[in-house]
């Protein structure tokens, strides 16, 4: 009998994470969310394993209160908090993949487990890579582990990367829309501020 992947979703909460969900749930026969993995966004959390009942449900934030509720709520879900308690699940022998979706550098050390320990990574995760990547890659061709980029141009690229030779490849050239700042100077560049980079005329920018 086909057995469904096991995915630990890390950052289950923020936009990377609901949208994995969104695929969990249209595919029930096929992946399954084992690990859910929240920072500080307790209630949100509570609702989603209410819904996927994972067998493990994380808080990062040692000094975020759980609900005495929510360990009862769904009795099929064990509780756990700290980041040892997040390393325990990535490393788990019960997980096939993980999916990094932590905010900012934060990550790294969750990423670096997954890698440690072989697993399938589904990376979402920039600033692993910006920050470490060349240890990362290294450590995922002696364990085995497989780094898949998972959010925008980066899985675009990585996707037609599959397609063709990779000895046929000369440059990537990846374009961008310029965002809010199209068409400035050099000189008008300068004196950009952040509320200015969050009025992108396509996309909401989060101040993250």
């Amino acid at each position: 009998m086909f057995q469904p992947q096991s995915i630990a979703v890390l950052g289950s909460t923020g936009s990377i994470g609901t949208s994995c969900l969104d695929v969990i749930r249209l595919h029930p026969e096929r992946l399954r969310a084992t690990g859910l993995v929240a920072n500080r966004s307790v209630e949100r959390l509570c609702q989603q394993v209410a819904e996927f009942r994972p067998q493990w449900a994380v808080i990062g934030a040692e000094d975020v209160s759980v609900p005495p509720m929510a360990s009862t709520r769904v009795t099929e879900t064990s509780w756990y908090q700290g980041l040892e308690a997040v390393t325990s699940l990535i490393q788990s022998s019960e997980i096939d993949t993980v999916v990094s979706a932590m905010v900012g550098a934060a990550g790294l050390p969750a990423t670096w487990a997954a890698v440690d320990a072989g697993k399938r990574v589904a990376l979402a995760n920039k600033e692993s890579l910006v920050v470490a990547g060349s240890l990362i890659m290294e450590r995922a061709g002696q364990t085995g582990a497989m780094v898949i980029p998972v959010d925008s141009e980066h899985s675009a690229i990585f996707q037609c990367l599959q397609t063709g030779n990779r000895p046929d490849l000369r440059r990537i050239i990846l374009t961008a829309s310029g965002g809010p700042f199209r068409g400035y100077s050099r000189e008008q560049l300068k004196s950009v501020t952040p509320e200015m980079a969050l009025k992108h005329p396509t996309w909401n920018m989060g101040p993250k």
